[in-house]
C-alpha cells in the first residue's frame, strides 16, 4: 500500500499543510493501492511563494543553461520510463503495453521537440521597422492536469514553464497521484533550481481553485471538463492573469465512399475506442457517406467485436477499464440515453463485457442509425461508445461536422485530395488527421469554440508561456 504524504515545495519534500488524505483505487481491480495526502490553500501559498521567489533568478537565465538543464531532464525521463507507465497502468487503467510505448512516451517524446523548439527560437528579433522586440517568461504558472492523459499534460504544460525561465506548481488529477510523483521525482534528479517546480496534490474545489484565484500566478494552464474550465476562468478573471484552456471535444470523423474502406474503418472503430475512450480527442461520431454506408456498418460490426477487453497489467493490444465508478456510471447512463432514444446497436451495450468479475470494465459499444440531435451525438460520453449518422452529401457532412459546440479535432477518410483540401479547409477544429496519419510532437494541440484556446506543444507551446516586450534601438 503506497502513501504519497509529502509534496515538493522549494526543492523539498515537506508535510502538507493538513491531514486530508484521499484513497488511491485500482479501477481494474476497485480495490485501493495507496494514500495520497490533499493539500489546501496554505500549500498553494507556500508553493507559490517558493515559485515566485525562484522565478527572480530562474528567469534570468540563459537559453543555453536552460537547455543544459532539459537535456538533463530528458537522461532523467529515459531512466523512469518504466516506473511511470507502471504507475499508470494501476491508478487509472492503460494497458501495460500502451501505457509504456504511448502514456510514458509522451513525456519524452514532447520534451524532444521542446528542446528543438527552444534551440530554433530566437528570443530576440529585430522588427521590419528597427524595433527589437523580446520573449520573455511570463512568470508564476498554474499547472492543472487531468487523469486520462497523466503525463502527456503534465509535459505539454511543465516543460515548457521550464523551458522559457518560468517558474511553476503543478496540481496534478488527484486520481492519478502516482505518476506525478514520479515526475516530480524526475525534474529533482535533473537539478533544477529550489522552487523552480512544485507540486501540490489536491481537488479542484480547493487547490485548483486557490492557485486560480492566486494574486501573484500570472498563468493558469488547465486541461479537463470544459465545466472545469469555465470555473478555472472565472476564478482567474479578477487577476486578469492569462488562462490557457485544452478542454472537451465530440470530434467528428468523415468516411466518404472513395476511401480505402476495411482499413480506414477498422481504424476508426479502434481510434475511438483507444485508451477505453478515454481521450478528449477521440472520433467518436463516424459520419458516413450514404452511398457506402451498409458496408461501413459490416465493416464496424466486425471491428467492434474483434475489440478485446482485458487485464491492463498484462501486455497486448486490448483496452482496460474506465478510470473509476463514477466514470463506469455514466457511461452506462448515456449507453441507456442512447437506447430510449432509438439508437439502433450494432455492437454492445449496458452491463460488462464478458471476462473481468471486478473493476469498471465496459463494453465497448456502437450505435447507428444516430440521429444528430440525440444526445449521444452532441454529447462527450468519454467512454468507448461510437455514433455513426449517415450523410448524402459533402456540404451536409461539413454541417454535420461543425454543428457542435465543439472543435478540438476532426477526422477526414477519402481518396480524393482536392475533396480532402476542401473538406479540411471548412471544419472547425483545431486538429485534423487524414486518412489514419495525424500530427506528431511538436505541433500544436488545442481547439476552438469550447473545446478551449492557446495551443500545446513545439512553439507554439513555448509561445503561451512567453511575454514580448518591444524596444527602440539604442540612440543618444
Amino acid at each position: 500500500m503506497l502513501t504519497l504524504d509529502k509534496f515538493y515545495i522549494d526543492g523539498a519534500w515537506v508535510d502538507p499543510a493538513s491531514d486530508a488524505t484521499m484513497p488511491i483505487m485500482n479501477p481494474a481491480t476497485a480495490a485501493q493501492i495507496g494514500t495520497v495526502s490533499m493539500g489546501n490553500s496554505t500549500d498553494v501559498d507556500r508553493a507559490v511563494a517558493a515559485a515566485k521567489r525562484a522565478f527572480e533568478t530562474f528567469s534570468m537565465t540563459s537559453k543555453e543553461e536552460r537547455l543544459a538543464l532539459l537535456y538533463k531532464l530528458r537522461v532523467e525521463t529515459k531512466a523512469r520510463l518504466g516506473d511511470l507507465a507502471a504507475a499508470m497502468t494501476s491508478e487509472m487503467g492503460a494497458p501495460a503495453t500502451m501505457s509504456l510505448e504511448v502514456q510514458a512516451d509522451s513525456g519524452l517524446g514532447h520534451l524532444e521537440d521542446f528542446i528543438k523548439a527552444l534551440e530554433a527560437m530566437e528570443e530576440e528579433e529585430v522588427l521590419p521597422n528597427g524595433d527589437i522586440i523580446t520573449r520573455e517568461p511570463i512568470g508564476v504558472c498554474g499547472l492543472i492536469t487531468p487523469w486520462n492523459w497523466p503525463i502527456n499534460q503534465i509535459a505539454l504544460k511543465v516543460i515548457p514553464a521550464l523551458a522559457t525561465g518560468a517558474t511553476c506548481v503543478l496540481k496534478p488529477s488527484e486520481h492519478t497521484p502516482i505518476s506525478a510523483q514520479i515526475y516530480a521525482e524526475i525534474v529533482e534528479a535533473a537539478g533544477y533550481p529550489a522552487g523552480v517546480f512544485n507540486l501540490v496534490q489536491g481537488g479542484g474545489p480547493s487547490v485548483g481553485s486557490a492557485m486560480s484565484q492566486h494574486p501573484d500566478i500570472d498563468m493558469m494552464s488547465f486541461t479537463g471538463s470544459t465545466r472545469a474550465g469555465t470555473a478555472v476562468s472565472r476564478d482567474a478573471a479578477s487577476d486578469i492573469k492569462r488562462v490557457t484552456l485544452e478542454l472537451g471535444g465530440k470530434s467528428p470523423n468523415l468516411v466518404f465512399a472513395d476511401a480505402d474502406l476495411p482499413k480506414r474503418v477498422t481504424e476508426s472503430v479502434e481510434g475511438c475506442f483507444y485508451n477505453t475512450g478515454q481521450s478528449c480527442n477521440a472520433p467518436t461520431r463516424l459520419l458516413v457517406e450514404r452511398s457506402c454506408y451498409e458496408e461501413v456498418l459490416g465493416l464496424a460490426k466486425t471491428a467492434g467485436e474483434a475489440q478485446k477487453v482485458g487485464d491492463p497489467a498484462q501486455p497486448g493490444d486490448h483496452i482496460g477499464p474506465l478510470f473509476d465508478k463514477i466514470q463506469y456510471d455514466r457511461v452506462q447512463a448515456m449507453i441507456q440515453v442512447g437506447i430510449d432514444e432509438g439508437a439502433k446497436l450494432l455492437v454492445g451495450g449496458l452491463g460488462k463485457p464478458e471476462g473481468p468479475e471486478d473493476g469498471w470494465f465496459v463494453k465497448p459499444t456502437i450505435f447507428y442509425d444516430v440521429d444528430h440531435d440525440m444526445r449521444i451525438s452532441r454529447e462527450e460520453i468519454f467512454g468507448p461508445v461510437l455514433v455513426i449518422t449517415p450523410f448524402d452529401s459533402e456540404e451536409e457532412a461539413i454541417t454535420l461536422a461543425n454543428d457542435t459546440e465543439y472543435g478540438l479535432a476532426a477526422y477526414v477518410q477519402s481518396g480524393d485530395e482536392a475533396r480532402v483540401s476542401r473538406v479540411v479547409r471548412r471544419l472547425r477544429a483545431g486538429t485534423i488527421q487524414i486518412n489514419g496519419r495525424g500530427p506528431d510532437y511538436g505541433s500544436p494541440f488545442g481547439g476552438y469554440k469550447q473545446s478551449g484556446n492557446g495551443r500545446e506543444g513545439g512553439v507554439f507551446g513555448l509561445e503561451d508561456y512567453l511575454e514580448v516586450k518591444v524596444r527602440p534601438p539604442f540612440a543618444l
